[in-house]
């Protein structure tokens, strides 16, 4: 009784959800989850919606209580996925790409009875890649502050105020001051605000001491998405995704199908991508060897 209650009122989170009142979405899933602590989907559920409240802290905590129940075997990619956004909101790269990798892993290998959307590999693939370049800023913020570098100082100061204000947008929100749009349109601007500020901090630096401030940036472009590691030797499949030769090679070995789509594909259908061969061999002979082991 008490789970067939519980299920009840997570579609009516589910419908709150669907139209943008969060707020009521949110205490549906509690109400529910008071009713039934042991269905993982509703803690998944009420993560989510917590997400776009900006209450990260308490996200990380449903996720953590859905993987828990689910168990260590269970299927569970989007707790996975929800868990990793809310670990980057929080400024853990390292711990929000472990759990993207994983969440990716899960949707790349899923188990038979799973539920896995078409999109569900792009969507986690790019955000693993979100996650794998915050992780590497991070490492390269630390390089400089470990040589004492302004550039660091000033870089964690923006760092600081980024957080500082997005926190105000969040108990802005959370105390009804501002709506779902304005918050989330001030969400944005604060972030927009933030990376042109780091880009014309970096430019400036670069400009002065390019020795020592060249840049250290993996274009999107070069990436394969199935290592997410750039590419030496980039290969083009007929529905025009670019992988590297051997990882592309080594998963139609286990797996005749496109990573990223899942359609058919057989190693007679990769064709080299020259435009893209030269794009990588400049990114190599620009010196990245020398530090791409942080990547």
């Amino acid at each position: 009784m008490a789970a067939y209650q519980a299920e009840q009122l997570k579609e009516k989170g589910n419908t709150a959800f669907r139209n943008g009142e969060y707020q009521e979405a949110e205490n549906l899933y509690t109400q529910a989850i008071q009713k039934h602590s042991r269905n993982p989907l509703i803690f998944t559920n009420r993560a989510n919606v917590r997400l776009k409240l900006q209450k990260n802290n308490d996200a990380v905590n449903d996720c953590l209580n859905s993987i828990e129940i689910s168990g260590p075997k269970g299927q569970n990619h989007k707790a996975f996925y929800f868990l990793a956004q809310a670990q980057l909101a929080l400024h853990h790269p390292h711990e929000a790409l472990s759990s993207a990798l994983t969440a990716y892993e899960q949707v790349l290998h899923p188990q038979p009875a799973a539920k896995i959307s078409p999109k569900d590999l792009e969507t986690f693939s790019s955000f693993v890649l979100k996650c794998k370049k915050a992780k590497f800023i991070a490492r390269d913020r630390e390089r400089l502050r470990r040589q004492g570098d302004l550039r660091a100082e000033l870089e964690d100061a923006l760092e600081c105020q980024k957080q500082h204000d997005l926190e105000h947008v969040a108990d802005q929100l959370q105390s009804c001051q501002l709506g779902n749009v304005e918050a989330s349109e001030r969400h944005q601007e604060i972030l927009t605000n933030y990376e042109t500020k780091i880009s014309e901090i970096r430019a400036v630096f670069a400009a002065a001491d390019p020795s020592n401030h060249k840049p250290r940036e993996v274009p999107d472009h070069l990436i394969d998405m199935i290592t997410f590691e750039p590419m030496h030797d980039p290969v083009i499949t007929k529905n025009g995704h670019s992988y590297e030769r051997a990882t592309i090679s080594e998963h139609l070995k286990r797996s005749p199908t496109d990573p990223l789509t899942r359609d058919p594909l057989t190693i007679n259908d990769l064709r080299p991508n020259l435009g893209l061969k030269a794009a990588c061999d400049e990114f190599w002979q620009s010196g990245a060897s020398e530090w791409i082991g942080e990547w």
